[in-house]
C-alpha cells in the first residue's frame, strides 16, 4: 500500500515557473510583444506578468476561458487586454507546482508536432511497467 503523499501547499514563485515552463522539450527564453516570455517550437508558451504575479495559460477557446473564469475566479481572471484572447491569467499564488506542470503540460502538447508526441508517447509506454490482466 502507498503512503499518502502530502498535499502541496498552494502558491509558486515566478523562478518555480520559469523552471517548469523551460522543463518542456523545445522550450527557450524569448521575447513576446517586447515582454520576457517562453516560447515554444519558436511560438509563444507562456509568461510571468510581474504586474499582478500571474502568468498567461492560452486554452483551446473563449468557452474554455470562460469556464475557468467561472469555475474560480480567484485563481483565473483576465484584463481587458485579454478580453477577445483564448487565454486566462492564472495568480501564482493559487497554484500548486503540479498544477502548472499540468497545465502547461496541455498548452505544450497542443503546440507540439504530431511526430514528437508520439515519440514521447512511446518513450513513456516503454518506461512503464505492464500490469496483468485478471
Amino acid at each position: 500500500m502507498k503512503k499518502p503523499t502530502k498535499k502541496s501547499a498552494k502558491g509558486i514563485t515566478a523562478a518555480q515557473l520559469k523552471k517548469i515552463a523551460l522543463s518542456f522539450p523545445e522550450t527557450e527564453e524569448g521575447i513576446s510583444y517586447t515582454h520576457p516570455a517562453i516560447l515554444a517550437f519558436g511560438k509563444f508558451f507562456t509568461r510571468y506578468r510581474k504586474e499582478d504575479n500571474s502568468f498567461v495559460l492560452a486554452v483551446s477557446g473563449i468557452e474554455h476561458r470562460d469556464m475557468l473564469l467561472e469555475m474560480d475566479s480567484k485563481t483565473y481572471f483576465i484584463t481587458d487586454h485579454y478580453k477577445s484572447f483564448p487565454g486566462v491569467l492564472v495568480r501564482l499564488e493559487h497554484v500548486t507546482p503540479e498544477e502548472v506542470r499540468a497545465m502547461l503540460e496541455c498548452r505544450w502538447r497542443a503546440m507540439a508536432p504530431k511526430k514528437l508526441l508520439k515519440e514521447i508517447d512511446a518513450a513513456v509506454s516503454a518506461k512503464t511497467p505492464k500490469t496483468k490482466k485478471r
